[in-house]
């Protein structure tokens, strides 16, 4: 997925199918969050739609089963499903170190797998780039054969030498040379038609396929005519079929790089969460009792976060005790820090500025 016009596609195919009742399509970070009846379509039936408009596609979390935690145990990782209203992965891991008296076996950290995509992008972005390189291979002689040396006699009168009726070397030369990037570098664009076409839509692959196919075919015509006329004084255009190809094959290079550095810049926004918190137990009184320091990821619903004065609010949640005043310009914009109070809401984009 390249463009906001996959996504549209995306969108399109599986609003068409029955049961399905929201579709959004994230592009940066190339993902779906779909709504819809288990009663009349399943996750599988989901995917095949995906695959019939032409992407590939995975399932990430299957429903309301998006609360997860990878931990690291001796010799494994394993992967749990929870309630976030019944427990958390701080709960999770106390109950598996409680549940036998040999530490090392028992012993349970917290596992963060590697980002999803990372290599799948970097090898759509190879793969785009040496579609180009090869498509350059092809495109520039065709080029040149076709709009440079015929306009520098003599060294382009080679190009006009008939080799039977009309028909001279320049024209064979063009004809081999734009056929690879037609039909071999440019197979992509007939796939995405067939696609397209397939649930009655139409988008930018239908639009190259329709137009380099014109200039190709066209050109073959032309071809076939010189060689059976004497006559025949008509132009080829081989260098438009190969040229546009060489030129949405740049653009779609140059996309899905710029796509890359997006979906970076938002996962570099994502590391700038706190690494560690300061939890607070608190007794019946709602006085504290102890205080300790957890990694962020160990939080969980109804903690007790302390946030000292120009730290970071390491997890959305409500003020329930002091008050302060927090940075929002990353949500907001608004550069003047903003009055909270017991009740207010923060988040982890927030910074508590200072203490009245």
């Amino acid at each position: 997925m390249a463009c906001t016009s996959c996504s549209e596609s995306i969108e399109r195919a599986l609003l068409m199918v029955d049961g399905v009742k929201k579709v959004v399509v994230g592009l940066a970070l190339e993902e779906a969050k779909i709504h819809f009846d288990p009663t009349l379509i399943d996750s599988d039936q989901l995917i095949e739609a995906v695959e019939d408009a032409g992407f590939g596609a995975d399932l990430i979390s299957p429903g309301d089963n998006i609360n997860k935690v990878h931990l690291k145990l001796e010799g494994k990782k394993v992967i749990i499903v929870y309630d976030p209203d019944l427990t958390g992965p701080r709960s999770l891991i106390e109950c598996i170190q409680a549940a036998g008296q040999s530490p090392s076996l028992y012993h349970a950290t917290l596992y963060v797998p590697p980002r999803r995509g990372e290599a799948e992008h970097q090898h759509e972005i190879q793969g785009y780039r040496n579609q180009f390189l090869w498509s350059c291979l092809f495109s520039i002689p065709v080029f040149t054969f076709s709009m440079i040396l015929p306009m520098l006699p003599p060294y382009g009168n080679w190009l006009s030498h008939k080799l039977h009726n009309m028909f001279t070397i320049g024209m064979l030369l063009r004809w081999l040379l734009c056929t690879p990037v037609q039909f071999i570098v440019g197979r992509r664009f007939y796939i995405g038609t067939y696609h397209a076409l397939k649930r009655g839509s139409v988008n930018m692959d239908v639009l190259v396929a329709l137009g380099t196919n014109a200039a190709y075919f066209y050109s073959v015509y032309s071809l076939v005519k010189a060689l059976s006329s004497n006559s025949f004084e008509g132009q080829d255009f081989f260098e438009t079929s190969t040229m546009l190809i060489s030129f949405i094959l740049l653009g779609k290079y140059l996309e899905v790089v710029a796509k890359g550095k997006t979906s970076e810049a938002l996962a570099k926004l994502i590391d700038l969460t706190p690494e560690t918190a300061f939890l607070l137990s608190l007794n019946g009184n709602g006085n504290v009792i102890s205080e300790n320091e957890i990694s962020t990821q160990l939080i969980q619903r109804n903690d007790i976060i302390k946030i000292v004065p120009g730290s970071k609010v390491p997890i959305d949640g409500i003020v329930v005790r002091g008050q302060s005043h927090v940075n929002e310009s990353m949500i907001t914009g608004e550069a003047r820090p903003i009055a909270k109070r017991p009740g207010d809401k923060v988040g982890f984009s927030f910074c508590f500025m200072l203490f009245p």
